[in-house]
């Protein structure tokens, strides 16, 4: 037991004899060794004896064992079995005996014949007492049940590691006989990743002696060579009385099942932290290609290692998505996204592009059925119905690709699309589950898309109301040249109630005009342009700037929105004067010919709508090359700088003058704006012309 066959025990000599402590098995069961000759004396008395029966050797040789050692009523008995010894060669049984202080105890024997080299007959017996025996023998019949019947299997390894003998149970559970698996490691035996680690661990018992308890390990066995087990192990340091390490007592619990359970707890765990983590990441913004980007982002790398979402490019135009049973679609990639740098997202199609997709094409199937398609795993065939081409098709299965899903993307009834997942790095298949997480992850994405998709829709009918109401650029105005901008909000916000206006007056005088009605959508829109169109009627009847204020403060009341602010002007060119007037509107800018930009001061006054609020008109001279600056308030303010800032900002870059008053509109915007702008610019910038110039417009609006 000390190890395999032909390796030695850790402290002892191959092929040399080994060392036994001084409390062996035989002094466990202290076996005395008795001799006597054939006329029934005593000629050799052991140090066990003496400790068995009392008497010392020198009390005990050359006496008659029966006289010492048996009660007289026994006599005939012990010497019928003597003579059997001496006649037959052997006994053995039990039989009671006298201990040197009187007591009668019973004792095993085992006795036996013995010839000497003269040919003269001796009787060796060997005796323990029957207690001991009878306990030994019931510890090792349970111990021996113990193992061959035990349901974990248990296994011995010598000080080398290797299997010196297995139970039944461990036979069982790898599939291997006890002859295969003696001499062999464990690593040898089972086939799991960290094989080097376990056995180093084994170093570690069979030297510290501390055991190792419930160290889980999953492999694959002979007995079922495709399929993960996992095994709770045990380690335990075997030693004989005497301490000498004998190597390593193993058990082994197969607990597959409830590896299996936890394994699907936290994979519902982590579907259900998925769904949780998509339902914050998803649908941040009403952008509906940011939307798409955010479920792709969502599916990666947890479900899938490339993801895609597709739209029909129907439902992206606003018409009912319909498919006909047999026929193609026409689908729109809206995002793409890889856990890592691979070729299959070249084998998509790219972002923004219409793509027309076969009838026998796996998407297709899943928008036109509104179905999950799965293909656990990806052959020739199936390669051939997910790729849009060969090219595609050598791309993906170079990739790896090995498993494919798609989920529709369906909400309020109708199929907006599909999420498209790839798996080729993942080693597993697709599952049941998966689809169903997928699935889950589509729906709530469904709904964000669809309301992207919608408010894209809103947002382009509001634009084009928008800019059907902004004005033309007047073919010739007296002693001014005048340049404008309107820029709508980011994609992912609604358009605004901004507005300009260019206004040529009977009398020479030009009105300038920037408003911004509180709001946005249609519905500002279409009071932008009520506003505009009292706005011109009004300054048709020569009134002064506050005056028209005032009128259009009525007008708004009865508006909505209710609420818009601006700003009024009317330059007068023969006077070289221009009066202006706001309704909370932020201040113009007035940079004069050589000198620095600054503010006009004016009186701030309430928006439009308030009612009640008086306005008040302030002249300032203007002299030719002067120029001012109209604009609303998207262009200055922002989240993350206060309005003092950015109008510091603002007059900073107009110190710096343009070759034309097209090109400060558009360093304007590119110095102020960026993509994710949350309102609309409405810009006017107006210079005096001197006699000369011939210019008096200039720059579409």
């Amino acid at each position: 037991m000390g190890g395999a066959e032909g390796t030695p025990a850790r402290g002892g000599a191959a092929g040399g004899p080994q060392p036994s402590s001084a409390e062996g098995l035989l002094d466990v069961l202290g076996v005395a060794a008795v001799v006597l000759d054939a006329d029934g004396r005593i000629v050799l008395w052991s140090p066990q004896a003496e400790k068995l029966l009392g008497y010392t050797a020198e009390e005990a040789l050359g006496q008659y064992a029966a006289h010492l050692l048996v009660a007289e009523e026994n006599f005939g008995w012990v010497v019928d079995l003597f003579e059997r010894v001496m006649s037959t060669g052997a006994w053995s049984g039990e039989f009671p005996v006298r201990h040197k202080d009187g007591s009668r105890r019973v004792l095993e024997f085992r006795n036996m014949r013995l010839l000497d080299d003269r040919g003269d007959y001796y009787a060796l017996g060997l005796a323990t007492d029957q207690a001991t025996l009878r306990r030994v023998e019931r510890d090792l019949a349970l111990s021996v049940r113990l193992v061959d019947q035990s349901p974990i299997g248990l296994a011995v390894v010598g000080t080398d590691l290797r299997y010196v003998g297995v139970n039944a149970a461990l036979e069982r559970l790898d599939g291997l006989s006890a002859g295969q698996h003696k001499g062999r490691r464990v690593a040898e035996v089972l086939s799991f990743a960290d094989a080097e680690a376990v056995e180093e661990a084994m170093r570690t018992v069979l030297d510290s002696g501390v055991p190792l308890l419930d160290r889980q390990l999953v492999g694959r066995t002979p007995a079922d060579p495709d399929t993960d087990h996992a095994w709770s192990v045990s380690l335990h340091r075997l030693e004989d009385v005497g301490g000498r390490v004998l190597g390593l007592a193993i058990s082994v619990i197969d607990v597959t099942d409830r590896h299996r359970a936890a394994t699907e707890a936290e994979r519902a765990r982590d579907r259900l932290a998925l769904v949780a983590d998509a339902s914050v990441r998803i649908g941040t913004t009403l952008d509906l290609e940011q939307t798409a980007r955010e479920l792709a982002d969502v599916a990666v790398p947890e479900l899938a290692d490339v993801a895609a979402v597709d739209l029909l490019d129907t439902v992206l135009e606003g018409r009912p998505a319909r498919i006909a049973a047999d026929g193609p679609a026409v689908i729109r990639a809206l995002a793409v996204a890889a856990a890592y740098p691979t070729v299959a997202v070249r084998a998509a199609d790219p972002p923004g592009e219409p793509a027309h997709y076969s009838a026998d094409r796996l998407v297709t199937r899943c928008v036109r059925t509104a179905r999950p398609v799965m293909v656990a795993e990806v052959d020739d065939a199936a390669l051939s119905c997910i790729a849009r081409d060969r090219h595609s098709a050598e791309l993906l299965a170079e990739s790896g690709l090995h498993s494919y899903l798609a989920v529709p993307l369906i909400a309020r009834g109708e199929v907006l699309g599909a999420l498209d997942l790839k798996r080729a790095r993942n080693p597993y298949p697709f599952t049941e589950d998966d689809a169903l997480l997928a699935s889950e992850l589509a729906a709530r994405a469904a709904v964000c898309i669809d309301n992207a998709r919608l408010f894209r829709r809103q947002r382009e009918t509001a634009l084009t109301l928008q800019r059907s109401l902004l004005p033309e650029t007047p073919g010739h105005l007296v002693g001014l040249e005048v340049a404008s901008r309107y820029q709508p909000a980011g994609a992912g916000s609604e358009v605004g109630g901004d507005w300009f206006d260019i206004i040529p007056m009977d009398d020479g005088r030009t009105a300038l005009v920037v408003g911004d009605v509180m709001g946005s959508g249609i519905n500002s829109a279409t009071t932008m342009g009520r506003l505009r169109t009292a706005t011109q009627t009004l300054s048709r009847l020569t009134l002064d700037p506050a005056e028209v204020l005032r009128h259009l403060d009525e007008i708004t009341a009865g508006l909505e929105p209710s609420l818009a602010t601006c700003v009024y002007a009317v330059y007068d060119p023969h006077r070289a004067q221009c009066c202006l007037c706001t309704a909370g509107h932020p201040p113009p800018v007035l940079i004069r010919a050589g000198e620095g930009p600054r503010l006009l001061d004016l009186p701030t006054g309430a928006p439009l709508g308030v009612g009640g609020v008086p306005f008040r008109d302030v002249t300032t001279e203007l002299a030719p090359g002067d120029r001012l600056v109209f604009y609303t308030d998207g262009l200055v303010e922002t989240r993350d700088q206060d309005i003092d800032t950015r109008l510091y900002r603002l007059l900073d870059l107009l110190r710096t003058p343009d070759p034309t008053l097209e090109d400060t509109c558009d360093r304007l915007l590119r110095e102020l704006r960026n993509g994710g702008n949350q309102d609309d610019v409405a810009l006017l910038v107006a210079r005096v012309r001197s006699p000369n110039d011939r210019l008096s417009t200039s720059g579409p609006a």
